[in-house]
């Protein structure tokens, strides 16, 4: 009799990792945006998919990305079980942890209240909002203001699901709407882009980012999401990542990156072909990044220490470059390219893209030996030599004597490269976000002062 109330017992169910496993798939949620995933020339992107691809190999499956362009819809993937967890760049809100399980944070943010530079008086708190303030439907946005709707009777908002945060950010660059809430990482990435996107106040700071995961299920895979994010704050990993990501981001400046947007339609088109020409293996488009922080894309330029041209090369480069008029566009550009491509080929082949270009654009901007010493500093101090965002701590102290005492090849004005880098990489972001949606001219846009304008020269 026991045997045969044995022989009915039901079979034990496999944990939601063992059958994860045995599916061979991690099915991870997501949201389409520049600031978790998207699709780029080369296929998937963006830190989300970095991560789930990385977690995914380390319990030995393949990553299955499922898109949503709303937040409600990627809710819904993950509560009925089409999605084993969502990576999507989403906060904790009280609504949501009644649904659904947090993983460890490993981001934090602010949430911003933004309006156009110039079209109205920035407002210092949400009384002083004097048009209607739009937030994407089921945004942690659209929770906080129905938790607050009873304290701000008079506050006009609503929510829409016809666009998302980088749209919203869009429409008001071009006016459609007035005021929007913005993650700060969201804001960074697109004021690239639309400089006259302004910050009027933040309505809430160090809000965490977080991977979720379904309550209804048992903690297996939870636990492994826990170890996982643990693991890779502990090596430096998540640090690196989020670095290559947003690091150069949310440094902005208004009048710069108007004017290299300016410079993207009136200058660029002249040298595109050039540029586009001598890249070589390289991007052309990072090729004129560098260009455009060396002299503005201007040919004729000169600096105090004697570099000039569009590369801004030194006398002894231009010669061993074969260049035989650093003046001439196309002569400088070719023997620019040339030269970031013996540094590039004098960075350890052990040290992996994009890092690898970081080192090569420092080295070109202060010389290999500089960056060497700077190197070995990290080290000497317990960095890792092959993360960039370790040796750019250590090069500004090759300004300080006590620290370039012990290199090879003495002071440095460290910290420029630091910023060089930085600009480059936000120049060449800017580049490909205009290119791929075809907004660099084919020819340089006239741009012409009205009669009148105070503008003229007496």
């Amino acid at each position: 009799m026991i045997g045969l109330l044995l022989g009915c017992a039901p079979e034990p169910q496999p944990s939601q990792l063992d059958a994860i496993k045995e599916r061979g798939v991690l099915r991870v949620g997501t949201l389409l945006g520049p600031t978790s995933y998207y699709l780029d020339a080369e296929g998937e992107a963006g830190i989300e998919y970095v991560l789930a691809k990385q977690f995914a190999e380390e319990i030995g499956v393949e990553v299955e990305m499922v898109s949503r362009y709303n937040v409600k819809n990627v809710l819904d993937l993950l509560e009925s079980g089409e999605v084993d967890v969502l990576a999507a760049g989403l906060n904790r809100t009280s609504q949501r942890e009644q649904r659904f399980r947090f993983g460890p944070p490993y981001f934090e943010i602010s949430q911003r209240i933004v309006f156009k530079q110039g079209a109205r008086e920035r407002p210092r708190n949400l009384e002083e909002l004097e048009a209607e303030l739009v937030v994407v439907e089921g945004s942690s946005h659209h929770d906080w203001l129905q938790q607050i709707q009873d304290d701000y009777p008079e506050l006009q908002w609503r929510a829409t699901d016809d666009h998302d945060a980088s749209e919203l950010l869009r429409q008001v660059a071009e006016g459609d709407i007035a005021y929007p809430i913005a993650d700060s990482n969201t804001l960074d990435v697109q004021r690239r882009y639309y400089p006259n996107l302004s910050v009027a106040f933040t309505v809430r700071d160090d809000v965490d980012i977080a991977w979720l995961l379904n309550k209804q299920v048992d903690a297996s895979l939870y636990s492994e999401v826990i170890s996982f994010f643990g693991n890779l704050r502990h090596s430096g990993q998540l640090s690196q990542l989020l670095d290559q990501h947003f690091g150069h981001v949310a440094s902005f400046n208004y009048v710069d990156t108007s004017l290299f947007i300016s410079a993207v339609q009136t200058v660029l088109p002249k040298y595109r072909d050039v540029f586009e020409k001598h890249a070589g293996a390289l991007d052309w488009r990072l090729l004129a990044a560098i260009s455009y922080q060396e002299s503005l894309w201007n040919p004729r330029a000169i600096s105090p220490t004697g570099v000039r041209g569009m590369m801004m090369l030194t006398l002894p480069t231009a010669k061993a470059m074969g260049v035989t008029s650093r003046l001439n566009p196309e002569q400088s550009i070719q023997g620019g390219a040339r030269y970031f491509e013996l540094m590039l080929q004098r960075i350890p082949a052990r040290i992996p893209e994009p890092d690898r270009i970081w080192f090569a654009l420092a080295a070109y901007n202060i010389g290999y030996g500089h960056l060497e010493d700077a190197r070995i500093l990290t080290q000497q101090q317990g960095g890792d030599a092959d993360r960039w965002i370790d040796v750019r701590k250590r090069l500004p102290l090759l300004r300080q004597k006590q620290f370039y005492r012990q290199t090879r090849f003495g002071f440095a004005r460290g910290d420029e490269p630091v910023r060089y880098v930085g600009n480059i990489r936000r120049y060449y972001d800017t580049l490909v976000w205009l290119d791929n949606r075809g907004r660099i001219p084919a020819k340089p846009m006239e741009i012409t002062v009205p009669e009148g304008s105070g503008d003229g020269v007496n």
